[in-house]
């Protein structure tokens, strides 16, 4: 959620990344007459209740005719401030979902517009120079590597399993994630795949994007999209020590609907219903977020050039955040088989705004309890299998294996088609 008094002291600031993100400047003014209906709501309940209260004191001392009155207007106080009292709490919900209605307000420098409208920062490596280059899926069947087909028979469309070399690719990719986490002091966790509405409600997901959750009805959870929900819930409810930031590198498997993607796509792995990912999460001050935040991206670089990856960095627009990120940059790597880049990486700065749904907070040097920032960042997921065959791929179909991963291979250089 926004801050409030930032909305209040501001509104212009909220009204204008509004338009940044192409989303309506009325919900502003909605948020603004809940704010001031909650505050009134308030001042009337509090008001009858002063006056509850010295009547208590009152009555007591009365006689005859006074007593009378007072105990006839107690009555008709206690009726009236239950109502009040109701209407405080009607005015909660309203200011809530006004609350939640409005995403993060972006932050300075991030352009409008959508999807296409990013901004490349930097490119990084060298494209390989390959004729006619085998796809990702193709590679993966000459290896032995991923079998989409009999994942189609198990479970469906969008789902498929890592056999042989393609599963060790996988577990080895992530071991040398996790160690690089554990190297820059990261704590690794193995998150829960299933989380309660609080924790997906608090991170973002069940707003814009909620038709891309899967929830089970039967017992009131949802499958993660990202380890991101269950990291931002690990704490919720707590005050933390942020002497320094606080960082987490979880591993779990995501689950995503796909809704909207019909047709997008459909070869291969790249857009799956599950998957696998390393997610590092950060807590941390305000003032630390943009420090943090390319903190993250750095680590996201540093494994993508651990694997020989070309790729590119791009500041992506404000149409295309999430309702939670302030910014977001992206790592896009180089697809051979597609002659274009594709994401493998994403790193949002979600400042405030998780936290003040979650209820996270620090102490600040005065003791005084504030708000704390969060910040995600993948940094390994089952799709960087895809630019790992393409940009390695040899004549005959095998697959170069970069030097990092060698060791996870049984020392294996090279992957030979079966």
């Amino acid at each position: 959620m926004i801050d409030l008094r930032l909305l209040r002291e501001d509104p212009e600031t909220v009204r204008a990344s509004q338009r940044l993100r192409g989303e309506p400047e009325s919900l502003v003014d909605d948020l603004l007459s809940a704010d001031e209906r909650r505050r009134a709501a308030v001042g009337r309940f509090e008001a009858l209740r002063a006056e509850q209260k010295q009547l208590g004191k009152r009555v007591p001392k009365a006689t005859g005719e006074e007593k009378a009155a007072l105990l006839t207007r107690t009555r008709e106080l206690s009726a009236e401030v239950k109502t009040a009292e109701a209407a405080v709490g009607e005015a909660d919900r309203e200011l809530r979902r006004a609350q939640l209605a409005i995403p993060n307000v972006v932050e300075e420098g991030v352009r409008p517009g959508g999807e296409d409208d990013f901004v490349v920062l930097r490119e990084v490596g060298d494209r390989p120079t390959i004729d006619n280059p085998r796809d990702h899926l193709e590679l993966g069947e000459l290896l032995g590597a991923i079998d989409v087909e009999r994942g189609a028979k198990v479970s469906g469309s969008r789902f498929y399993f890592l056999t042989g070399v393609g599963a060790l690719l996988q577990f080895g990719l992530f071991q040398l994630a996790i160690a690089q986490a554990v190297e820059h002091g990261l704590i690794p966790v193995i998150t829960p795949s299933l989380v309660k509405p609080e924790a997906m409600e608090g991170t973002g997901f069940l707003g814009a994007h909620a038709s891309e959750v899967y929830r089970l009805e039967a017992d009131d959870l949802y499958l993660v999209g990202t380890s991101e929900v269950a990291l931002a819930g690990y704490h919720m409810g707590e005050i933390l020590d942020l002497a320094e930031p606080l960082r987490y590198a979880g591993s779990s498997s995501c689950y995503r609907r796909e809704a909207g993607s019909y047709g997008k796509d459909t070869r291969g792995i790249i857009r799956v219903h599950q998957f696998d990912k390393i997610e590092m999460f950060s807590y941390c001050r305000p003032e630390q977020a943009r420090e943090e935040h390319l903190r993250l991206l750095g680590w996201e670089e540093e494994l993508l050039a651990k694997v020989e990856i070309p790729y590119r960095v791009i500041d992506v627009a404000a149409g295309d955040l999430g309702s939670s990120a302030a910014r977001k940059y992206d790592c896009e790597a180089w697809v051979p088989s597609q002659d274009r880049y594709r994401e493998v990486t994403s790193a949002s700065n979600c400042t405030t705004f998780q936290s003040r749904r979650l209820n996270i907070r620090y102490r600040d040097a005065d003791g005084r309890t504030q708000t704390a920032a969060t910040l995600n960042g993948t940094l390994a997921t089952t799709r960087w299998l895809v630019p790992i065959l393409e940009n390695h791929q040899q004549p005959d179909g095998s697959v170069r294996v970069p030097k990092a991963l060698q060791p996870y291979l049984g020392g294996r250089d090279v992957l030979e088609p079966r």
